[in-house]
């Protein structure tokens, strides 16, 4: 019977080259392989893993931290080969780097389902801080580390805890995680379960956590909800720390959830009773009350009349005498003030006050104080081409038109002889309160001035007489009766029927004209007209000679009227 021949050494070093790989091949090179310690001497482990030559790792590969290595003769470890044999014939061997490929392994695996992994943070470097995932180093930049800026980050150092891996490169090394992304998620979960134990309307307890100038945040157990300042108190408020400080518990109610950016607005002046309920039958048009004024703007001030309805004051109902001037150099802010309901609109929550209104119409004042024909001075506020404007008692003036300033002379000479800041004294010629108007006269004082009955008792209304031409205008004649007597105007529509007559440049200063008298102004002088007296002549010649009807000319029957004149 023939017998199997003995292997040689050559055929046990091929079948080891076929299990394991040829070690020329370096086929145990760049792998993780289990292997058994045969001793631990001098802070080194010896390790066989199978090769011509045993290899040796530090101790402190096997360390976790503080941790113990752990190991003794007869442990099994798994080790990364990093050559096969080195000049002195030894293996090289690594546990950090065989722990950091089974983390690649692992870390990929999740990073590819999203899920997170724990790390232990361990050093710092530029931007960031260095990550230990289970034997992987990885980056945590510093806009990672939380969802709000840490100053000190000692307490986090050493500690298990969670990250996300934001990227990660295992031909380059490079892993980027994230602390900040493990925080939100958690808190988002977090706020979905809270916010679906809250409803709008529901009444809660919450701590003031921050304050800003349009409000404050309030916890409500681990979720935040926004208390706007407009939604403190019905009354106004400046500033939410009037109302609040942080750190104080508050009730409020919720006003409204925002499913979709889960924002939860809050509300203290909901909880109250509304101010503005029944506010028209309490306020009625008319009545006169008492304010504060809160606010000063352009166009108005705003006064509190009590704690949660304000109204307004238009600038146009805040004086009447000063226009055109800002509200705050009429009232301050914080003053008390009297005001009358002009307006009340309860749906848009508004009430229009007046300020002038609670003072009294000066111009009735003055009209009640100084009746047509009463004596008044005063300065000359401003002089202008048609007349003067003079300071009157109760803070208005009085306007001295340019024909009233003085008799005998022009109205431009008149305006010549005064100025600004001069101290006049006038007659009340007339008082209009709606329009706010008061005329006054100068030269109804003058000493020698015709009387009223001087001027104008001698006068009749359709009386017709010789008046002297004293200026001509472009608009008329300035003319008196006599040398001595009333003076008055004639328009340039007056002048005569047609329209060329009634060019002021045909008559001459000193001219003697015939006119009639066709009224008197508010201040007694008399009105004439050429016009009014040509038509009186013609009326009266037809009623005197005949009518138009009777076949005769207009011609003929003036005509024989003035024959009868020159006969007679």
């Amino acid at each position: 019977m023939a017998t199997a021949p003995n292997p040689t050494r050559d055929d046990f070093a091929k079948m080891l080259d076929e299990q394991l790989g040829s070690a020329d091949d370096g086929g145990f090179e760049g792998r993780v392989v289990k292997g058994t310690v045969t001793a631990i001497d001098n802070g080194m482990a010896t390790i066989d893993v199978g090769l011509k030559s045993e290899g040796r790792v530090d101790l402190k590969e096997f360390m976790r931290g503080s941790e113990e290595h752990g190991l003794t003769v007869g442990s099994e470890v798994e080790v990364y080969v990093d050559r096969v044999e080195n000049a002195d014939g030894e293996a090289m061997l690594s546990r950090d780097r065989a722990r950091r490929e089974a983390a690649w392994d692992k870390l990929e695996s999740e990073f590819g389902e999203g899920k997170r992994v724990e790390g232990r943070i361990f050093g710092r470097v530029k931007g960031g801080f260095t990550v230990d995932l289970d034997g992987a180093v990885a980056f945590l930049p510093g806009s990672q580390v939380d969802i709000r800026p840490v100053r000190d980050i000692t307490p986090l150092m050493e500690m298990p805890q969670p990250f996300q891996i934001l990227k990660m490169d295992r031909r380059r090394g490079n892993i980027v995680v994230s602390r900040r992304a493990v925080l939100e998620e958690t808190r988002a979960e977090q706020r979905s379960e809270l916010i679906n134990d809250l409803a709008e309307g529901q009444v809660i307890d919450g701590v003031v956590k921050n304050i800003t100038d349009y409000g404050a945040f309030v916890d409500l157990g681990g979720i935040d909800g926004l208390l706007h300042v407009t939604d403190m108190s019905y009354k106004r408020v400046n500033h939410p720390s009037e109302m609040i400080e942080i750190g104080q518990t508050v009730t409020v109610q919720i006003v409204r959830i925002n499913e979709e950016t889960q924002r939860i607005s809050l509300g203290m002046k909901q909880l109250e009773s509304d101010p503005w309920d029944g506010v028209g039958a309490k306020y009625p048009i008319g009545m006169k009350l008492t304010g504060t004024v809160t606010n000063i703007t352009e166009y108005g001030a705003f006064v509190e009349i009590e704690a949660g309805i304000e109204g307004l004051v238009h600038v146009s109902e805040m004086s009447w005498t000063k226009k055109n001037v800002h509200p705050g150099k009429i009232v301050s802010t914080s003053q008390e003030v009297d005001v009358v309901v002009l307006e009340v609109d309860s749906e848009k929550r508004r009430i229009s006050l007046g300020l002038k209104q609670a003072q009294g119409n000066p111009w009735d004042d003055f009209a009640e104080k100084y009746p047509v024909g009463a004596k008044v001075q005063g300065e000359v506020k401003n002089a202008t081409e048609f007349g003067l404007f003079i300071g009157l008692p109760g803070d208005v003036d009085g306007m001295v038109h340019m024909s009233d300033i003085a008799w005998g002379i022009s109205g431009e000479d008149a305006l010549a002889l005064h100025r600004k800041g001069e101290e006049v004294e006038a007659i009340v010629l007339d008082v209009d309160v709606d329009k706010e108007r008061i005329s006054l006269g100068m030269k109804q004082l003058e000493k020698g001035a015709p009387s009223e009955a001087g001027a104008t008792g001698s006068l009749r209304k359709n009386e017709t007489v010789t008046v002297s031409v004293l200026e001509v205008r472009d608009g008329g004649l300035e003319v008196q009766v006599g040398e001595d007597g009333a003076t008055g105007f004639i328009k340039r529509s007056d002048l005569g029927r047609d329209r060329d007559e009634q060019r002021p440049d045909r008559f001459q200063a000193g001219q003697k004209i015939d006119a009639l008298v066709t009224g008197f102004d508010r201040s007694k002088k008399p009105t004439f007209s050429i016009k009014a007296r040509q038509i009186a002549d013609e009326k009266e010649a037809v009623a005197q000679f005949g009518s138009s009807d009777s076949g005769a000319s207009l011609g003929d029957i003036l005509g024989a009227a003035l024959k009868k004149s020159d006969e007679s």
